[in-house]
Order: C-alpha cells, then sequence, then structure tokens
C-alpha cells in the first residue's frame, strides 16, 4: 500500500521527529560528491605542500655552500666573489620606507571601512572593490605604473621608486588584514564606549587599536615579507646602481637582493650562480621567520579577545 492510498484511508504513520532517516537518492548522489571533493582538495593541498617542500629543499642544499658569515657581513668583489651586505641593506632601506608609507594608510583604510564606513556606504563599497583589484595586480604593472610617474620624470632609477612600488603592493594586503582584524574586536568594547559618552575618535584610539594591535602587528610582517621578495617592479624602477659599493641613497639606486640574484643567475659564472642561491636562501630564511613570527602574534592576538 503506497503513503498516498494510506493518507486516503487514514491510515498514515504520525510524522515521527526523533525516528532515524533512511538515506534517499539524493542523500547518497551528495555523500559521493562530498568525498569526491574531500579527495580532489586533500589532494591538492598534499601537492602545494609537496611543491613548497621541493622548492625549499632545493634552496636550501644549493645556497647552503655559499652562506657564512662573510657572506652576510662582506660587499661583493667583483662578479662572483664576495657576500650580499650591501644588497641586504639595501633591500632593508628600500622596504623599510614602503612599510612607512603603505602600513600607515592600510591601517587607517581598514579603520574607515571597519568603523566608519556604515554597511550601505557607496564609499566604502568602492574602496573595497579598489582594494581587491590592487591585491589581484600583477606586481609588473604595478612597476611600469611607478615607471611612469617617477622614473621616466626623474630620469633615473631610484630607491624611492622601487619603495613606493613595494608600497603599493603592500597597501591591500595591509589595508584588508586590518579591516579583518578589527572586524573581531567584540562589539561589546563599542558598546561600552559608546555608553560611556566616549567619541568615536577616541574609542577607536584608545579601546579598538589597542585590542587589535596584535592582528595589525600580525598583518603588517606578511605585507612586509611579501614585499620583500618581490623582483618585477625593482626589475623596473631600481636596477641600475654599482653592484660592488653600498649605497644608502633613496634618491639613487639601491642595491637590493631581489635584483642580485636575478643578474647573478644569469652570469656564465659558476661561483656567481652559487651566490645567487646563497642570497635566495637569506631572503626565504627572513621570510619564513617573518611569517612564523606572524603566526604567533595572530594566535596570541586571538587569545586575547577570545573565542
Amino acid at each position: 500500500m503506497t503513503a498516498a492510498s494510506e493518507t486516503l484511508l487514514g491510515t498514515a504513520r504520525p510524522f515521527d521527529p526523533t525516528a532515524p532517516l533512511s538515506a534517499s537518492g539524493n542523500l547518497r548522489r551528495r555523500a559521493v560528491v562530498d568525498r569526491v571533493v574531500q579527495f580532489v582538495s586533500s589532494t591538492a593541498a598534499v601537492c602545494a605542500v609537496a611543491v613548497l617542500v621541493i622548492v625549499v629543499y632545493g634552496v636550501l642544499v644549493r645556497g647552503a655552500a655559499a652562506l657564512n658569515l662573510g657572506f652576510v657581513f662582506e660587499n661583493p668583489t667583483g662578479l662572483d666573489t664576495g657576500g650580499i651586505a650591501n644588497a641586504l641593506l639595501g633591500t632593508l632601506e628600500i622596504v623599510a620606507i614602503g612599510a612607512v608609507i603603505a602600513l600607515p594608510l592600510g591601517v587607517l583604510t581598514g579603520l574607515y571601512l571597519t568603523e566608519f564606513a556604515g554597511a550601505r556606504s557607496q564609499t566604502g563599497r568602492v574602496l573595497t572593490l579598489a582594494l581587491d583589484m590592487m591585491q589581484g595586480l600583477p606586481t609588473i604593472v604595478v612597476g611600469l605604473f611607478v615607471y611612469g610617474l617617477l622614473v621616466i620624470p626623474m630620469k633615473r632609477e631610484t630607491g624611492v621608486a622601487g619603495a613606493i612600488a613595494l608600497a603599493i603592493v603592500m597597501l591591500p594586503l595591509m589595508a584588508r588584514a586590518s579591516q579583518e582584524v578589527l572586524l573581531l574586536v567584540p562589539g561589546t568594547l563599542r558598546e561600552a564606549a559608546d555608553a560611556l559618552g566616549v567619541a568615536r575618535w577616541r574609542a577607536v584610539l584608545t579601546v579598538i587599536l589597542p585590542s587589535a594591535m596584535g592582528g595589525i602587528v600580525t598583518g603588517a610582517i606578511l605585507a612586509i615579507a611579501r614585499a620583500a621578495g618581490e623582483t618585477a617592479p625593482l626589475l623596473i624602477c631600481d636596477s641600475i646602481y654599482n653592484y660592488n659599493a653600498t649605497s644608502l641613497n633613496p634618491f639613487r639606486g639601491v642595491p637590493n637582493v631581489p635584483m642580485l640574484i636575478y643578474t647573478s643567475y644569469d652570469l656564465p659564472l659558476p661561483q656567481a650562480v652559487v651566490r645567487a642561491w646563497g642570497a635566495a636562501l637569506v631572503l626565504m630564511i627572513f621570510i619564513l621567520l617573518a611569517n612564523i613570527g606572524a603566526r604567533v602574534l595572530l594566535a596570541r592576538s586571538r587569545a586575547k579577545m577570545g573565542p
């Protein structure tokens, strides 16, 4: 007897919400799709980790031969001898200038989107879209933009041009990171400040920002680590300088690690290639330590803000 006939005869069983569910064809299909997606996702994750391990192992094996104290603290002496001290100092200078430009702007942008722009703010939507587009913009395009903006009018490649290009790379990362961290600040803190009659700007400076400072610092470290390894903007904006001398004048060409790797690897000299691998290893260690430090700070920040 079918369910319809049972209903017509008044003998249909009452619905029991505690009864176990019986698998239908749709449920079985969804279970199969779920298993397939889990398998594909797990395979992709394993492949990504495997590629990372291969890259790290390759750089470590090839660069370890060049790594020593003299390599880090001495300047190059010729095309294939010496260290990378001037390039390290130049990279630190360029990244620091870019960070001074990008990090405050990124934090202020995140504050505006989180604390001052309403849910229906047209300006906030446009700004969010612009940040997303900047984040997906190829860095070579950023380098070309800065080349036309600064290098051509100044008629020389400079460290400032490279720093501004890196600042453009860092800005959307910093803004988005600040926005996400500020959204994690408990709303009760804002409500308490409003209940006490505290002005919004004062609440932001004394309550909200201190609560999110750990996450903001984490975002800053990740943005700096991302910019430190960029080559394309520096290839266009800061690639002409004296490779064997230390130059920290930002209005001239400044040596940097990405360009040292790029130029040394193309030389038909075995020692130059080894130096390039050593510089890549130093840069990779810096980025690895920065990411580990950022993760630790982020975990501590989330623990302070609670679940």
